[in-house]
């Protein structure tokens, strides 16, 4: 499973952001996807994962402001974020799982800041 993560950037505080991902390969399988973050000096965590049947999860820093969604046909999985924080700054990965393996994208470098 290769992952394609896009959509990183710099945004003032406030502003807004719409990450995608999409997977190709051997994408039979795969049951669900999401997105972690790592800052720098910080350990990557969860940020919100969305499974096939629809059910998501975030941390809750990002609850309320984030919303994960997810298009089957097309084996994308997207990250809207809204009322972006200077602590939102981190690289944000894809993720995916498959028959109980993860798979990683590049990363997309996010920078909050005015």
């Amino acid at each position: 499973v290769q992952l394609q993560a896009s959509g990183g950037g710099l945004v003032q505080p406030g502003g807004s952001l719409r990450l995608s991902c999409a997977a190709s390969g051997r994408i039979f399988g795969i049951d669900f996807m999401g997105w972690y973050r790592q800052a720098p000096g910080k350990q990557r965590e969860l940020v919100a994962h969305i499974t096939n049947g629809g059910s998501t999860n975030y941390a809750d820093s990002v609850k309320v402001r984030f919303t994960i969604s997810r298009d089957i046909a097309k084996n994308a999985v997207y990250l809207q974020m809204n009322s972006l924080k200077p602590e939102d700054t981190a690289v944000y990965y894809c993720n995916a799982g498959r028959f109980g393996m993860a798979y990683w994208g590049q990363g997309t470098q996010v920078t909050v800041s005015s």
